[in-house]
């Protein structure tokens, strides 16, 4: 089944993770206190957990915008959304 509401928006900036392989399960609604994976919070809702095998141990940059089309991957989507302020250098 296909989501048909947008998931609330958990943060305007990816999280850089180096990850040993194994399997995570990343938020796909947002609602996660332990931003960027699953903790249940979906539950009631249409969202499930995109579930994703590391083979062996990377960085990641985890999307927490949830608008990534390379989901669970940020592709810099928050980059586009309204309150993303860039960091300053």
């Amino acid at each position: 089944m296909e989501n048909t509401k947008k998931a609330h928006i958990a943060g305007l900036r990816a999280i850089k993770q180096e990850v040993e392989p194994g399997i995570y399960a990343w938020c796909s609604c947002g609602l996660s206190s332990s931003q960027p994976f699953c903790d249940g919070s979906h539950r009631g809702t249409d969202f499930k957990p995109l579930k994703i095998h590391i083979e062996e141990r990377k960085r990641i940059s985890w999307c927490t915008c949830k608008q990534s089309e390379k989901a669970p991957i940020c592709d810099g989507m928050h980059k586009k959304l309204p309150g993303y302020i860039p960091p300053q250098h």
